[in-house]
């Protein structure tokens, strides 16, 4: 089966093709089949492949494919990889965008556009699926472009809303900037890397290359790692996730979960030798991510729309990716991936779920005491909840205390903001979850008979998520407690094995205390969270009015928004005016004069052949006197 690694992507790029070219002629139904089936059965082949490849020798986990020749004097083809990274990716994208997808049956099943919805959605899948499944830079970026094509598209599908017709274009702009950034540094590596693109021949070359030239080195992963700024919204373009919330909800729960921002993490993960010879950049890859981190974290403390705590809660998670790939845990990075895919997609769907039962109502206001009518959705949403904030045994509390372990051996101020961090986002949560489910009804009486549970089609893969949001963290056991590598990074170690050594040789860390302290972290957030939204729902506004400056700073999103503008957007408008200006009364003006004077030497000339003879005389007279006055004077 692993031979036939390509239709992976080709499965739902047909599911594409099929919906988009005849969907608006089918019956839902056979729409919903198509689109649900094409991502079936690239799950249940990304499987087979994964088990074929996990039957080779443990050193001897790579498996490439050549389907065709794509630019021949580059001497470079359409080519697939699959080891244990990759591996991991396409069963994330496959398993997690199914359940997306099944949910989309009964939360979009009245739209207008759903034929539409769901080959866009397709689409998305097949442009991830190459991303991850590329050998080279150039067909990594196919899909890294592709996913950006396909989050304008789904984020702007209410394209006759202005809000989300904006949200739709500012992601894909800001995505553009960071885009370049990629590309400069793939033709850099070109060049670096004696003209060849393809990954696995890069990173060969790569320690022979550092020796020679280290800022080269540098510069090529602090490029690529613009590009990942951009895809996965790190400082300083994180400023168009959080309005990507404007499309449907589970497409928030797609881009978030399972494709476009995990694209960032997995690029630099992917190229992890070249950053660990560049350690200028992977410092700085760990500081951004801690930064984003702890931003994002302050500003969906402050937020009213459900989807946007959401938003920012997926940045500063994926700050924590970032920061993990800082410290050297590449690895690590990976595993939180992979939990935060499942409690991600479980929020975003949960959120759906609550906002579908209150007719599309977003605000955290106009919630509360909705536990006693929606009670399955509760629970659901609960996993995803302690599984967030890392309550010990849950999926995020193994993966992030492993972040937190490896930030402690490379650099204990990374530790310090991660810890910071993991407080904040059990108290963040928490008052998500008191804000909506506890507490008085806040409901508007219009709304609060149109309250009900989610159909089957949501309610399963809301189940199944949380199933992995609790029990997922089980396959990455701690080495300590185990006493060998856990299942997890077993698996990826022929990958990462290498580089995290080369990061962390000679150093270790008190693994038991650290872990009591995210522990700590995890349940303190949690009660501070309980304390100030649900036992004292009066005393955050007592708090707010007392840091007026600050909690408008942080309520207004650090007016991140408002600096660009200031500092870019309105130096740009300004230009086009004057350029406008300069068009209208230069080279209008210009253009103009020429017409101009093309007509008046017209109607002077006019005059010289009116046809009537005696004109034609008194010019003849008028001239000879001229010629005699001239010749006499």
């Amino acid at each position: 089966m692993i031979d036939l690694l390509w239709l992976i992507p080709v499965l739902p790029l047909l599911g594409f093709a099929v919906n988009g070219l005849i969907g608006a002629r089918l019956p839902r139904s056979v729409v919903s089949a198509v689109a649900c089936g094409s991502v079936a059965l690239a799950f249940a082949l990304s499987v087979a492949c994964f088990l074929d490849l996990a039957a080779l020798p443990e050193h001897h986990r790579v498996h490439a494919i050549t389907v065709a020749e794509w630019i021949g004097p580059m001497n470079l083809g359409w080519s697939f990889l699959l080891d244990p990274l990759s591996s991991v990716m396409i069963l994330i994208v496959t398993g997690v965008g199914l359940l997306i997808h099944i949910y989309s049956i009964g939360y979009m099943w009245d739209d207008d556009g759903y034929w539409r919805y769901f080959a866009y959605l397709n689409l998305f899948m097949a442009m991830m699926l190459t991303l991850v499944l590329g050998a080279s830079l150039p067909l990594l970026f196919v899909g890294w472009e592709g996913v950006g094509l396909c989050s304008y598209l789904l984020i702007g599908y209410w394209y006759t809303k202005i809000d989300c017709a904006d949200a739709g274009r500012k992601a894909f702009i800001v995505n553009r900037i960071g885009d370049a950034s990629f590309i400069l540094g793939m033709l850099l590596a070109w060049t670096t890397f004696g003209g060849t693109f393809d990954i696995a021949e890069i990173l060969a070359r790569a320690p022979e290359r550092a020796a020679a030239s280290p800022g080269t080195m540098t510069a090529i992963a602090l490029l690529l790692f613009g590009g990942a700024c951009g895809k996965s919204a790190q400082i300083p373009l994180f400023i168009w996730l959080p309005d990507a919330m404007a499309g449907p909800t589970p497409v928030s729960a797609l881009i978030h979960a399972a494709t476009m921002v995990t694209a960032g993490v997995y690029m630099v993960c992917r190229m992890a030798p070249l950053y660990v010879l560049a350690p200028g950049a992977l410092e700085v890859v760990g500081v951004i991510g801690a930064t984003t981190a702890l931003a994002a974290a302050a500003i969906a403390m402050a937020q009213d729309d459900i989807k946007k705590v959401l938003a920012y809660s997926t940045i500063s998670q994926l700050g924590y990716m970032f920061m993990a790939a800082g410290a050297g845990a590449f690895g690590a990075a990976i595993f939180h991936l992979t939990t935060h895919a499942f409690f991600k997609a479980l929020l975003f769907l949960g959120s759906g779920a609550v906002i579908h039962a209150l007719g599309g109502e977003q605000d955290m206001r106009a919630m509360g005491g909705l536990k006693a009518r929606l009670p399955r959705t509760f629970w659901f949403f609960a996993a995803g909840w302690v599984a967030i904030a890392g309550v010990p045994l849950t999926s995020g509390f193994f993966s992030k205390d492993e972040i937190l372990h490896r930030a402690w051996l490379q650099n204990p101020g990374l530790w310090l903001a991660g810890i910071v961090g993991a407080l904040m986002t059990a108290t963040y949560m928490t008052r998500l979850m008191g804000l909506t489910f506890w507490g008085r009804s806040r409901v508007p009486a219009d709304k609060a008979h149109h309250i009900h549970e989610a159909p089957t089609s949501m309610a399963v893969a809301l189940g199944v998520l949380a199933v992995l949001s609790l029990a997922g963290g089980f396959m990455g056991l701690p080495a300590s407690w185990l006493g060998h590598p856990g299942l997890f990074e077993h698996w990826l170690a022929p990958v990462f094995e290498g580089p995290e050594l080369v990061m962390t040789t000679g150093r270790v860390g008190p693994e038991g205390i650290l872990m009591i302290l995210s522990s700590l972290a995890a349940i303190g957030g949690i009660f501070l969270g309980l304390h100030l939204w649900v036992r004292r729902p009066d005393l955050p506004g007592r708090i707010a009015a007392r840091m007026a400056t600050l909690y408008r700073f942080v309520k207004g999103k650090l007016f991140v928004d408002e600096l660009y503008e200031l500092i870019a957007l309105r130096p740009f408008y300004a230009a086009c005016r004057a350029f406008a200006r300069f068009d209208e009364r230069a080279v209008d003006g210009t253009v103009n004069a020429v017409g101009m004077g093309m007509e008046t030497s017209g109607h002077v000339l006019k005059l010289f052949h009116s046809g009537f003879v005696r004109s034609y005389a008194l010019f003849y007279l008028v001239g000879a006197a001229a010629v005699v006055w001239y010749l006499v004077g």
